[in-house]
């Protein structure tokens, strides 16, 4: 999880209310359903002696809101009265959890939250395409149109034959050059990291040798999809979530070889376990937490977010006069949003002794 946008949660005062539930409307009864959540995290966070307040924020925030379609999750984090952060969630968490803590509680947020990458789908043929951008927020679609008069093959014989059927293929290139440079453009405009490929198979495969070589590295093909009037799209956007979903767990499996690498050396990038963990977040040394099942583990903090150590004595050589013991599924990676690092919760991949390691920046 990338915890840029999270850094506004480092300058909020808390305590703070953290309530993550499944938000889903794909029965008759979800309303119902939805309800008795509700009651359970007026409960909850009642019982662990939230200000009214608060949890009013929270109740409101999901009674003013609009169900989703289908299935789906939702983090709130509120402090004082006030909503700090509402996310929808690609999936329900399996429980659902209401915290009231000196820190927020977010590790549900990086479990459930599957981020997209930015990408732009192009849907193509030999006359143009339909290129769209997905890059958080609502997307963004262009049409390419280009010259249809000559671009289909020609079938029949004659001795013009193979002159009307090399002109329809040079309007063909030259409908795509122009959709590859429009897609170049998109890219640029969005910062996608990802080009999804469909449409006609023969267009796609020119399209990509088209295409300049810095983004055919990052290009990617989908069967399915057609710009004809009437299509349906619901088979080629199930096949782009198996590619985003296969990307992200292709991420993962890259990230926990990287720790595997970075452990196995004297001085590697890699470090796990309460202590060695806390320390590089201390030092802002961490590019990526990696979290596992820490159980009720704690650890010390201090004022700073980032001041986080497994005894007190660290703290108090920093000046920290009365460190507070605190979760340390809370702690670590709020000092991750306080430094900058990600946050990426681990499931069978590796064994994290103490159920934190890191990939650190340096050595």
């Amino acid at each position: 999880m990338d915890t840029t946008a999270l850094r506004d949660l480092t300058e909020a005062d808390g305590p703070f209310a953290s309530a993550h539930f499944d938000f889903s409307h794909d029965t008759e009864d979800a309303a119902k359903l939805l309800g008795l959540r509700l009651k359970e995290i007026e409960a909850g966070l009642s019982d662990q002696r939230a200000d009214p307040a608060t949890i009013e924020a929270v109740l409101r925030a999901v009674r003013d809101s609009e169900p989703p379609v289908g299935k789906a999750g939702r983090s709130i984090v509120a402090a004082h009265g006030e909503v700090l952060l509402d996310r929808r969630l690609a999936a329900p968490p399996p429980a659902t959890v209401a915290r009231f803590s000196a820190l927020p509680y977010l590790l549900p947020l990086a479990t459930h939250a599957v981020e997209t990458p930015k990408y732009v789908l192009v849907v193509t043929d030999r006359v143009g395409a339909e290129i769209t951008e997905h890059a958080g927020g609502e997307p963004r679609t262009e049409t390419v149109e280009g010259d249809d008069q000559t671009v289909h093959k020609v079938r029949s014989g004659g001795p013009a034959h193979h002159h009307l059927q090399n002109a329809a293929e040079e309007t063909a290139r030259r409908n795509l050059a122009t959709v590859a440079d429009h897609v170049a453009k998109a890219v640029e405009r969005s910062g996608a990291r990802l080009v999804v490929l469909a449409g006609e198979k023969q267009a796609r495969a020119a399209l990509h040798e088209a295409l300049p070589e810095h983004l055919r590295r990052i290009t990617r093909d989908v069967e399915g999809g057609s710009r004809a009037e009437g299509s349906s799209r619901a088979e080629l956007d199930r096949r782009v979530r198996e590619l985003l979903t296969g990307r992200h767990l292709a991420e993962l499996d890259d990230l926990a070889e990287r720790f595997r690498a970075g452990s196995g050396r004297e001085e590697g990038l890699a470090v796990s376990g309460l202590e060695a963990v806390a320390g590089a977040l201390a030092e802002a040394n961490v590019e990526t937490l990696l979290v596992g099942s820490p159980g009720d583990t704690t650890v010390f903090g201090g004022p700073d977010p980032a001041q986080v150590a497994v005894g007190k004595a660290g703290l108090q050589a920093l000046g920290v006069a009365e460190p507070e013991q605190r979760r340390a599924d809370e702690a670590l990676p709020f000092a991750a949003v306080a430094t900058g690092a990600d946050v990426v919760v681990l499931d069978e991949r590796v064994d994290l002794w103490e159920g934190f390691g890191a990939i650190l920046r340096h050595g």
